[in-house]
């Protein structure tokens, strides 16, 4: 389970519950070999049903998360759980391969989903194909695919095209290169273009007006050639010195040696003129986090004007080994320069986002990433690139020892100064004071460290609202669902005492469970987490009796339904769950089988059909000798899970399947031979099952006597097919009400806090963990000291990050606190303890949104230029004034109290002109 991921390696997934249920019953974790064996914990086949989206095409639901929704294992280890449990009938193992990412950063990683290609043909554009393939695939494996999809003959030369922005088309001539080194994404389209037969090709390419001819091949779709532009992108990087099929000559450029030449996509005609620094950019598959943070930079004036003056050219440090050898910084440059040509309404950044991807590989597909971990990167990245120390001194550390703090601060900054000298340096740096206090010997400890953008806590929600449904011991009630507020960091009992104040259910009487597949997938003890329970998760509180009637104790056990069946295709006979399951109370003296069929009658009495008069026999219901038990299952069956709707549509196609004229009369006929056959002896049989439900252990006594069952015994009452269909009511068993807390809207009680809270709650004073102590040089040890950051200095333009994304072991959050910041006069020397520095006051330029939940969503910018601007800002952009700054103060009257306005992320202020 410990081997290390190999490029072209081979892993499977496996649904989470499926594994921790193996884990349990193997004792995998030495910290919970309690129940080590046991076969209620026997996991039973594989079953990989909760991963799919579509049962039938076993196509994966979308933003699975790794260790959360499933777990990864290598061959060796798939073979062996194979081999040891089998898999579920029907189901195919989702196997995976390992890719590489990243050029001179190694980075190996499970390809969990494949990339999804568009394919055509050019004669015929809108016949298109969608195709999965892998990062690891090449571009000649994308081609002989087209070809066999679009039935070209192997003698005949073809070309493929990447197309895209609807109609620029990049010929893709090295077909060696992989799908991620050639920058496909999600869902890009791809052209294969025949050749004629006069040795011609149907798409003519156009010469382009450049000066530099690039290595890859643009050109204009034949329905737009009229237009007298088509501008010209190169990436020796990403494709190599390609051979030009065409027969146009080529040659690859580059500047300065980095490797990466010519400008950006676009297709623009030259006569509409554009407002510089009015671009928008493209979006490759799921980019939109990086567009964002690139929008925000581009509109930082002084590294704007770095660029656009080129500036950096000079600084440019290919030496530094923590650096990319200046290509970052190029990419960079290219870009900014495009997008405030003026000639282009929008670019798309492939060639930046490839060069990211080389040197970042967490960035190198297209799926969404945190906005903010990609601007990091970026500011560091082009600090190492621009940095103008080429040799970095040594420098010791040294304590402040009693020193002011003046004194340590400046000698701190010229420190970092020594080694660290760029651009971004200038614009973004600060910095911090940190002071630390030792409990035991009350020693402080003053450092001063140096920050580049501003990370801050939001306040932690109090409160959750969870929707849960009551299932009541009283037979004839429907399930109840009820909305209730429960402590963020609350246990199960919690949650029992809130439901029990809604609905007057004593709160000692409660089982609370997750039902996952018609079974209990987690039954939870009273001093159990909440944060165990996800939000998706369905939650049924069960009202159970610990003592009878009689004051007897009492036993609750898992129930069950199965519906066994035989499979054409098969001899053993496959039993598959469905409904909803029970839990049963049973008094320990009385745990008979006849006993238990009769408690468990009562309980599904509500759904379960009684006979017409006229049918022969008894009611299945009414008490009689019970001489029936499910024994275990043969080894070779092969069991599955099937959610409720799957199994009623199954049971309908067979009644309704070979339908033709005669389909109505064979229908009333099965109808009649069900009516007229004699009322059942028995409902259901009974068997003990693993807690899955997958696997029978055992049958159960039919002597009369006692049954040897406890607490962690699991029954499944099995069903056959025309008994189900006849007395089960499927609609009664899923009805259920609404109590008034459901019908009420919920209240969104959102309270707005201000930035300077956040502020506020960074600069609190807290005690280290005890997981996370300081070694105390006076105590020689280490202790859960005090500590405490100030700002000391801030820089030109401030970044804020807040803290919007929550993480624990069992789930994950997004903070839905609504934030409210100026947008002009941002005045943060309040904050600031060198009580001799200049008043910062900073004005709004940017900001990142993140719309959405966790791992879906949206990543939108906002800029608005400095309304007072000081003289460090640059006078170019203030032409950008009256575009931005009355949409953006109309948009945020608009969202005041929306969720959208509440979800900035990032944000940057510039110091504004306080003599304005």
């Amino acid at each position: 389970m410990r081997t290390t991921l190999q490029r072209g390696a081979q892993w499977y997934l496996i649904d989470s519950r499926w594994f921790k249920q193996w884990k349990k019953y193997v004792g995998f974790d030495s910290w919970d070999m309690y129940n080590v064996g046991e076969h209620n914990l026997f996991p039973g086949p594989i079953d990989n049903s909760g991963l799919f989206s579509d049962p039938e095409s076993q196509t994966l639901k979308e933003h699975l998360i790794d260790e959360l929704d499933y777990v990864l294992v290598p061959t060796e280890a798939w073979n062996k759980l194979l081999n040891w449990y089998g898999c579920v009938e029907g189901q195919q193992p989702i196997v995976r391969k390992v890719v590489e990412h990243g050029l001179f950063v190694k980075h190996c990683k499970v390809e969990v989903y494949l990339l999804e290609l568009k394919l055509c043909e050019n004669s015929d554009p809108t016949n298109v194909l969608s195709c999965h393939f892998s990062k690891a695939d090449t571009i000649a494996t994308i081609e002989k695919e087209m070809r066999k999809l679009f039935n070209i003959p192997a003698e005949r030369e073809t070309r493929l095209w990447n197309r895209y922005m609807s109609n620029t088309y990049e010929q893709l001539s090295k077909l060696d290169n992989t799908v991620q080194d050639a920058g496909l994404y999600q869902g890009q389209v791809l052209v294969i273009e025949p050749q004629n037969e006069d040795g011609t090709w149907p798409r003519q390419t156009l010469q382009s007006k450049s000066s530099t001819v690039p290595s890859r091949n643009f050109t204009t779709s034949p329905k737009s050639s009229a237009s007298p532009y088509s501008s010209v992108s190169a990436s020796p990087i990403a494709n190599g010195d390609s051979t030009n099929t065409s027969g146009m000559h080529s040659s690859g450029v580059s500047r300065g040696g980095s490797g990466f030449s010519a400008s950006y996509n676009c297709q623009e005609s030259p006569s509409s003129h554009v407002q510089p620094g009015l671009c928008g950019l493209g979006n490759l598959g799921n980019t939109c986090f990086m567009n964002s943070a690139l929008q925000c930079l581009s509109n930082t004036a002084p590294l704007t004007d770095y660029f656009l003056k080129d500036e950096y050219e000079a600084e440019i440090n290919r030496d530094n080994p923590l650096g990319m050898k200046g290509e970052i910084a190029e990419a960079y440059a290219e870009l900014i320069k495009q997008m405030w040509s003026g000639r282009d309404a929008h670019v798309a950044p492939r060639m930046f986002k490839t060069q990211v991807g080389r040197f970042a590989p967490q960035f190198s597909g297209y799926q969404q990433q945190d906005s903010q971990e990609l601007l990091a990167f970026l500011l560091d990245g082009l600090h190492e690139d621009l940095n103008r120390v080429k040799k970095k001194p040594y420098l010791e550390l040294k304590d402040a020892n009693g020193r002011p703090d003046a004194v340590v601060a400046k000698e701190a900054w010229e420190n970092h100064r020594l080694r660290n000298d760029s651009v971004i340096v200038d614009t973004f740096h600060g910095l911090f004071k940190s002071t630390l206090v030792c409990p035991e010997c009350a020693k402080i400890s003053v450092t001063f460290d140096p920050f580049c953008y501003l990370t801050l806590p939001l306040p932690l929600k109090k409160d959750r609202v969870m929707e849960i449904f009551l299932v009541p011991a009283d037979p004839h009630c429907r399930p109840t669902q009820y909305r209730v507020i429960v402590p963020l960091m609350g246990a199960v009992s919690d949650l029992c005492e809130a439901l029990s104040r809604l609905s007057g259910v004593a709160a000692e009487n409660m089982v609370v469970t997750d039902v996952y597949n018609h079974r209990f997938h987690k039954i939870f003890q009273m001093d159990e987490g909440l944060n165990h329970i996800m939000p998706r998760d369905d939650i049924f509180v069960y009202e159970v009796c610990s003592t009878s009637m009689d004051g007897s104790e009492c036993i609750t056990l898992p129930v069950y339904f199965r519906e066994r069946k035989s499979r054409p295709s098969s001899t053993s006979t496959g039993a598959v769950l469905y409904g909803q399951p029970l839990l049963v109370s049973v008094p320990k003296h009385k745990l008979t089988l006849e006993f238990l069929y009769q408690a468990v009658c009562e309980r599904i009495s509500r759904y379960i059909k009684q006979p017409l008069p006229d049918e022969s026999g008894s009611s299945p219901l009414e008490p009689g000798a019970c001489n029936g038990s499910r024994g275990s299952c043969e080894g070779e069956d092969e069991e599955e899970m099937e959610h409720q709707e799957e199994g009623r549509e199954q049971l309908s196609e067979t009644e309704g399947s070979g339908e033709d004229e005669s389909g109505s009369d064979r229908g009333e006929t099965s109808q009649k031979k069900l009516k007229d056959r004699p009322c059942p002896e028995r409902l259901f049989t009974f068997s003990l099952v693993n807690s899955y439900g997958t696997a029978d252990i055992n049958s159960l006594a039919t002597d009369g006597k006692l049954l040897k069952l406890n607490s962690r015994s699991t029954l499944a009452i099995d069903w056959d097919s025309e008994t189900r269909n006849r007395y089960y009511d499927e609609q009664e068993s899923e009805a259920y009400e609404k109590h008034v807390s459901m019908l009420q809207p919920q209240k969104k009680k959102k309270t707005a806090v201000a930035l300077r809270d956040c502020i506020e709650l960074f600069t609190t004073m807290e005690t280290l963990g005890e997981h996370d102590p300081w070694y105390c040089p006076n105590c020689k040890k280490h202790q859960q000291a005090t500590k405490k950051f100030d700002l000391w200095s801030l820089p030109k333009i401030l970044v804020v990050h807040l803290k919007r994304f929550s993480y624990n072991r069992y789930w994950r959050d997004k903070l839905d606190t609504v934030v409210e910041f100026p947008v002009r006069a941002l005045n943060m020397s309040e904050f600031v303890c060198d009580l001799s520095a200049r008043p910062y006051v900073y004005d709004l330029i940017a900001v990142s949104n993140h719309y959405g939940a966790m791992g879906v969503g949206h990543c939108k910018q906002k800029q608005l230029t400095c309304y007072f601007t000081s003289v460090e800002m640059m006078s170019f952009i203030r032409h950008l004034h009256s575009v931005f700054l009355d949409r953006l103060m109309e948009e945020r009257d608009q969202e005041a109290h929306s969720k959208a306005w509440g979800m900035m992320r990032l944000a940057a202020w510039t110091p504004t002109d306080v003599a304005s």
